[in-house]
C-alpha cells in the first residue's frame, strides 16, 4: 500500500508542471473580459446573485449622493443585532440567546415565551442519534479534522431517514431543527473519540441535558466533570449568536443556496456548507489568530511594550514573521471597513471572561493589536477601504479561555452558522426553482484542435 501511494505522489508531482502549464490563466484576461474574479469587483463588492429577507449588512451609507463607509451594521430578520443581544442579555427571565435567535431566523418572528418554550421542547426532542450511531459511526476512523467527521456524520445520517429525498417543506424544515439540534454532539463526540484514539485520553460520552441551553450542553457534553460557570456558558451563547448568519453572499451560504438549487437533499445540502466553512479563508480564520498571537508572544520580550508590537505586526505585513503570508489574521472584512458589530459586542464580554480566567495581560496585548494593526496596515499597503478586527480576532481567543480545543474552533462556527443555512434552505426552497448556473468565459478556440492517433504522438 505504501510503495502504491509512493508511486501515485511520484506521478502527481512529475505531471505537475504540465498541468500548471495548460490550466493557468493570464490574470489580465478577467479585467479584458470584465470577469469579476472570487464574484467580486475591484472595490471588493459582492455581484448581486440573489434576494434574501434573512439578514442585512452594512457597511456604506450615502452621503450626498455617495457612498462612504460607515460602522458596521448586522440586522437579523429586521433587527440590529446590538438590540438582540441587549434584549436576551437583560431580559428578566435571563435566557439564553441562541434558541430564541435560531426561532427568529427560522420563522421570521420573535417568538413568544410560550413559542419559544415549544420551541426548545422540539430541539431537545430533535437532540438524539440513532442506537450505535456513535460506535458506529463517529468512533470509526476518527481523525484531528473533525469538519470531516461532522461531514461524515451527516451525511450518514441520511441513511437512518426513510424521508432523507424528500424536499416538502415540513420535512425539510424538521431534517433542519434535527441537524442544528445534534451537531454540537457530532462535534464534542468527534473530538472525544479523536482525543482518546490519537492522543490516548480518556474516552466520556455525556449526553445533552434536556433542561438546558445548547451552549450550557455543548459544555457539559465537552468537560470530564461537566461543569462551567454562568460567565463562561453566557460568552458562548452569545459567540454562537453572532456567528449564527451573515448574509447570503459568504461562501457557506452560498453554496447552501446553489445545492439547494439543484433538488439535493437537505444533509447533501449542509455537508457541501460544512465542506465549503471548514477552508482556512472561510471558517478556519480564528485558529490562524490563536497561533498568531502565541507566536508573537513568543518573540516579545515584553508584551506591553507598544514599540516591540509594532515591530512584530510590521514584519507580519514585511512576510518576515510567523507563517510569511504577509497578513495580521483576524484584521479586515469583505464586507466591513470600519468596523465589525460582532466585534463591537464580543469584546466587552471578552474582557470579563478574561478577568475570570486571570487572562487579563493577554487581553491587553490583543488590545493592543487591534489598536495598532489597522493604523500599521494603513501606512504599508494600498487599500481600498478601511481595515478593522473582525470578530474572528476575539472568537479564538474566547475558545481558548473556554478550555475548548482548536480542533473544536471550526466546528463551534458550523454550530452556529447552520442556523443560517437552514433559513437560506427554507427561503430558497419557497421562493426559487431554477438551478443555480453562472457562466464561465471560455478562452478555447471554436477551431477545434485535430485528433491524432496515439500511435503517432
Amino acid at each position: 500500500m505504501a510503495d502504491n501511494r509512493q508511486f501515485v505522489e511520484e506521478f502527481a508531482k512529475n505531471q505537475m508542471e504540465l498541468c500548471m502549464a495548460n490550466s493557468t490563466i493570464d490574470p489580465e484576461l478577467f479585467h479584458m473580459y470584465g470577469v469579476k474574479r472570487g464574484l467580486r469587483d475591484k472595490n471588493g463588492a459582492g455581484v448581486l446573485a440573489g434576494l434574501t429577507n434573512i439578514s442585512l449588512i452594512q457597511s456604506k451609507k450615502k452621503v450626498n449622493e455617495e457612498l462612504v463607509p460607515c460602522d458596521g451594521r448586522l440586522l437579523y430578520r429586521g433587527y440590529d443585532i446590538h438590540d438582540l443581544v441587549k434584549g436576551f442579555l437583560t431580559s428578566p427571565s435571563r435566557h439564553f440567546g441562541f434558541e430564541e435567535i435560531t426561532y427568529l431566523l427560522l420563522f421570521g418572528e420573535l417568538p413568544s415565551k410560550d413559542q419559544l418554550a415549544q420551541f426548545h421542547d422540539a430541539l431537545t426532542k430533535s437532540s438524539f442519534l440513532p442506537t450505535n450511531f456513535v460506535r458506529d459511526v463517529i468512533m470509526k476512523a476518527p481523525g484531528k479534522d473533525i469538519m470531516n467527521s461532522m461531514t461524515k456524520s451527516v451525511l450518514t445520517l441520511a441513511s437512518y431517514d426513510d424521508q432523507a429525498t424528500d424536499n416538502s417543506l415540513p420535512n425539510v424544515l424538521r431534517q433542519c431543527m434535527m441537524l442544528i439540534s445534534v451537531f454540537p454532539m457530532l462535534a464534542v463526540y468527534g473530538y472525544h473519540a479523536y482525543n482518546h484514539y490519537e492522543c490516548g485520553d480518556s474516552f466520556y460520552i455525556h449526553r445533552p441535558d434536556p433542561n438546558l441551553s445548547t451552549a450550557e450542553n455543548f459544555l457539559r457534553m465537552l468537560r470530564p466533570d461537566m461543569k462551567y460557570t454562568d460567565l463562561e456558558a453566557r460568552v458562548l451563547d452569545l459567540a454562537l449568536v453572532l456567528h449564527m448568519e451573515h448574509g447570503g453572499g459568504n461562501n457557506s451560504t452560498f453554496t447552501t443556496r446553489v445545492t439547494t438549487s439543484a433538488g439535493s437533499d437537505t444533509y447533501s445540502v449542509i455537508a457541501a456548507a460544512l465542506s465549503s466553512l471548514k477552508g482556512p479563508k472561510h471558517g478556519g480564520a480564528n485558529i490562524k489568530v490563536v497561533e498568531m498571537m502565541a507566536d508573537m508572544k513568543e518573540h516579545l520580550t515584553d508584551w506591553t511594550d507598544q514599540d516591540q508590537v509594532t515591530d512584530y505586526l510590521t514584519k507580519l505585513l514585511h512576510k518576515e514573521a510567523f507563517d510569511k503570508k504577509g497578513l495580521i489574521y483576524g484584521m479586515g472584512h469583505a464586507v466591513y471597513s470600519i468596523s465589525d458589530p460582532r466585534a463591537q459586542i464580543f469584546k466587552g464580554f471578552v474582557e470579563k471572561l478574561a478577568a475570570e480566567k486571570h487572562r487579563e495581560a493577554d487581553f491587553a496585548l490583543y488590545s493592543m493589536v487591534e489598536n495598532l494593526a489597522p493604523k500599521i496596515i494603513a501606512g504599508e499597503r494600498a487599500i481600498y477601504k478601511g481595515v478593522s478586527a473582525n470578530v474572528d480576532f476575539y472568537s479564538g481567543f474566547v475558545y481558548s479561555m473556554l478550555d475548548i480545543p482548536t480542533e473544536l474552533f471550526t466546528p463551534m462556527f458550523a454550530i452556529a452558522r447552520i442556523v443560517g443555512w437552514s433559513a437560506h434552505r427554507m427561503e430558497e426552497l419557497i421562493n426559487v426553482d431554477k438551478i443555480i448556473r453562472p457562466a464561465y468565459q471560455s478562452l478555447l478556440s471554436l477551431e477545434a484542435k485535430p485528433y491524432r492517433m496515439l500511435e503517432e504522438r
